[in-house]
C-alpha cells in the first residue's frame, strides 16, 4: 500500500479509538471544535510566514486531525464520512480544471480564476459573486477576497496603474474630509474606502494585504522590542526616553547589524 494510504488509515483507526475511548475526544462537538480548528489555523499561518517549514509539517498534522474529527462526528450522525469529505473536493477540484481534466485551454494562471468564478456561477449555480467570501473574514482579508472574486468576473481596472490612481484618488477625499470639522463619520468612510483600494491594489502587484501587515507588525514588534530593551539598559522604563532617543534606537533596531552602545 502506498505510504501516504497507510498514514492516512493510521489516523483513522487512531480517530476511532480514541472517540471510543477517550472521555474528553467522545464528548466533542462540530461546535466544541470550532474555536480549536480556529487557533490552529492561526498557529499553521504563523508557521508559514516564520518560513518554519518543520512548524508547517507540525500544524498542518494538527489541521487534519481537526478534519479527520470532524468527519468522524459526521459519520456518527448519519449526515457524512470521511469518504464524502474526500470524494466532494475531487469532484470539485475535477470541475474547477476544465483545462486538466477536459477540453479548455489557458493561457495564465488570471485566466484560471476568471474561469473558476464562471464555473462557479454557471455551473453550481452561487447565486452571487461574492457568495464565497465569509462575512467573518478579517476586514482586510475579506477587501482583499472580494476584489479577487469581482475581477473573476471582469470587474476590475485594466491595470495595475489605473488600480493605484483609485487608490490616490481615495487619498484625497479622504485629506478633503479630514479639513472639515465635526466629520468623523464622513471621514471614516473616507478612511474606509483608502484601505479598500489599497487591499484591492494587491491583487494588481501579486501582494496578500493580510500577509503584508503581519509582517510589518511583526517586524514593528521586533523593533519597538529593541528600543525597550536599549531603555532598559539605561536603568529607564522606555516612556522615560525622548522622542528623539527613541527615534535613534529605532534607527539602530532597522540597521542589519544592532550592536548595544557603550556606557
Amino acid at each position: 500500500m502506498d505510504e501516504r494510504l497507510k498514514a492516512f488509515k493510521r489516523l483513522l483507526d487512531i480517530m476511532d479509538a480514541v472517540r471510543a475511548g477517550c472521555p474528553w475526544d467522545s464528548t466533542q462537538t462540530i461546535h466544541s471544535l470550532r474555536h480549536l480548528t480556529i487557533e490552529e489555523t492561526y498557529e499553521l499561518s504563523q508557521a508559514i510566514l516564520n518560513d518554519d517549514l518543520n512548524e508547517v509539517k507540525k500544524e498542518l498534522g494538527d489541521l487534519m486531525l481537526h478534519i479527520v474529527f470532524y468527519a468522524k462526528i459526521g459519520q456518527e450522525q448519519g449526515v457524512f464520512d470521511i469518504a464524502d469529505v474526500l470524494n466532494g473536493i475531487c469532484e470539485k477540484m475535477i470541475v474547477r480544471h476544465p483545462h486538466i481534466f477536459g477540453a479548455e485551454h489557458v493561457e495564465n494562471a488570471e485566466q484560471v480564476e476568471q474561469n473558476w468564478e464562471k464555473i462557479k456561477l454557471e455551473r453550481e449555480h452561487n447565486r452571487s459573486v461574492l457568495g464565497g467570501v465569509p462575512d467573518r473574514l478579517p476586514s482586510l482579508l475579506k477587501a482583499y477576497r472580494m476584489h479577487q472574486k469581482t475581477s473573476g468576473v471582469g470587474f476590475r481596472w485594466p491595470n495595475a496603474e489605473q488600480a493605484w490612481l483609485k487608490v490616490e484618488e481615495e487619498k484625497e477625499e479622504l485629506f478633503e474630509e479630514l479639513q472639515k470639522p465635526d466629520n468623523i463619520s464622513r471621514v471614516e468612510e473616507e478612511y474606509g474606502d483608502l484601505l479598500f483600494a489599497l487591499a484591492a491594489y494587491g491583487n494588481y502587484i501579486g501582494v496578500n494585504p493580510d500577509d503584508a501587515l503581519e509582517k510589518t507588525d511583526k517586524k514593528f514588534r521586533e523593533r519597538f522590542a529593541h528600543v525597550e530593551q536599549r531603555a532598559r539598559e539605561q536603568g529607564k522604563g522606555v516612556q522615560h526616553l525622548t522622542l528623539d532617543e527613541m527615534l535613534a534606537y529605532w534607527k539602530e533596531a532597522k540597521s542589519p547589524r544592532t550592536e548595544p552602545a557603550e556606557s
